[in-house]
């Protein structure tokens, strides 16, 4: 068995092609159950955000089982697999493990230190667990992927000051202003006229960062008025003026900053709805959502300027450099963690033989038990046959005991393996025999 991942991410591939390849949290049960339905796949499950859509695997064979997932995301896609191979990464066994606990340590992200990377692995188990694609490997991989992130922001900086891909996109929109203006740095969005279409987690840190930013009021847009206004009464310091989606035309048309963040699976605004109206300023617009929710066609268009995740890299630049200490530091703890879930994989390497050692015990424990408990006669009580048979129990599991730490403990896989093979030679466990 070998655990491998297949992958793009913002690092290997434009959004154009990872919007191609985003899975919707409605389709992860499909998905899930159409790679575990590969003979090679024993174990699977998907990361797919913004940046990313990544398949951890347990495969039987590593080459053919990343050859298998390939073959899913080429199908998924609907690209032809050699339009999608430049753009895929693929990694197995420690390459593999390293990669993960990178990605939810944050440090593998388009935004250095990114937290809200963590919750999506833990959203990708939690998925894995109820869908039933994964097992005790990969969730054993996992939660240690989990529980590394946390480590890495509580014992390290990298959190501190760190910014999410909302907050670059505020970022983005605060340099394109003052570069209009002649000015490289950051300004006020005090006299924009913003809106925020959609109302889910990205525009919920949106919110938050307008507010720091000092955006004067905005307009919030979605599907249902309804949830629109729940999350507006979470900002009771900053005026949103709570709207339907039915009203985007509206918006379009008065205001000067639009940030899109929706779960759509086709772009909402493209250059026949900008073209139909008559606007009264120019228009910036900054989409974080993959799928796009604005179509590229919208850059021909005289006053309006759109950007794309793909964008906010000139942003993020300028806050990387003063944390690759910061990041060097937690890479420490990641080498840490990736070598102690190994060594709990090459330690599973020794459980087919302890389990063989405990069922040949087992079977000499039953075997004496019996012939012991025959010569007693029918005088010895039942709660007597109790005493005794846990009194057996616990002998052979004392027996077991330091023989199954050594095997399983930290070593070099040649010492195990030499081990092992001690192990299988005095108590013939190779061989197909009974003990009388």
């Amino acid at each position: 068995m070998h655990i491998a991942v297949v992958g793009l991410s913002h690092r290997t591939a434009p959004v154009e092609i990872r919007e191609k390849l985003s899975i919707p949290e409605q389709t992860m049960e499909t998905s899930l159950q159409t790679l575990r339905g590969h003979e090679q796949v024993l174990e699977a499950s998907i990361l797919s955000t913004c940046n990313r859509l990544e398949i951890y695997t347990l495969v039987r064979h590593p080459e053919l089982g990343i050859s298998a997932v390939r073959e899913f995301l080429s199908g998924h896609s609907g690209l032809a697999t050699e339009a999608l191979s430049p753009h895929l990464f693929a990694y197995h066994h420690h390459e593999a493990v390293d990669h993960l606990l990178k990605v939810s340590a944050g440090l593998d992200s388009l935004v250095l230190g990114e937290g809200q990377i963590l919750s999506q692995v833990k959203k990708m188990m939690r998925l894995g667990q109820e869908h039933k694609s994964i097992g005790p490997i990969l969730n054993r991989l996992l939660t240690q992927a989990v529980s590394t992130g946390k480590r890495v922001r509580s014992e390290t900086n990298l959190s501190t000051g760190a910014v999410s891909v909302s907050s670059a996109a505020v970022e983005l929109a605060q340099l394109k202003l003052g570069q209009s203006r002649g000015l490289d740095q950051l300004v006020t969005l005090e006299t924009e006229k913003v809106a925020v279409v959609g109302a889910g987690r990205m525009s919920r840190l949106l919110l938050q960062h307008l507010q720091s930013k000092g955006c004067s009021g905005v307009q919030l847009l979605n599907r249902t008025r309804e949830r629109a206004l729940a999350l507006a009464e979470d900002f009771p310091g900053l005026p949103v003026e709570c709207r339907s989606l039915e009203d985007l035309d509206h918006c379009l048309s008065t205001c000067s900053l639009v940030f899109t963040s929706t779960a759509t699976e086709e772009p909402i605004i493209d250059a026949a709805r900008l073209n139909q109206l008559d606007r009264l300023n120019s228009l910036r617009l900054i989409d974080i959502g993959v799928p796009r929710n604005i179509a590229a066609d919208v850059e021909g268009i005289a006053g309006v300027e759109s950007h794309d995740v793909d964008d906010l890299q000139e942003v993020v630049a300028r806050n990387q450099e003063a944390r690759q200490q910061v990041a060097m530091e937690a890479q420490g703890l990641l080498d840490v963690e990736s070598r102690l879930f190994l060594e709990w994989w090459d330690s599973l390497e020794a459980v087919p033989t302890i389990n063989r050692l405990r069922a040949s015990l087992e079977q000499i424990r039953t075997e004496e038990l019996q012939k012991a408990l025959s010569r007693m006669g029918p005088d010895f009580s039942a709660r007597e046959r109790k005493v005794v048979e846990a009194l057996t129990k616990g002998i052979l599991n004392k027996i077991l005991h330091t023989p199954v730490t050594q095997l399983r403990s930290p070593q070099p896989r040649s010492e195990r393996q030499e081990a092992l093979r001690v192990v299988e030679r005095v108590f013939s466990l190779g061989e197909d025999q009974s003990t009388s």
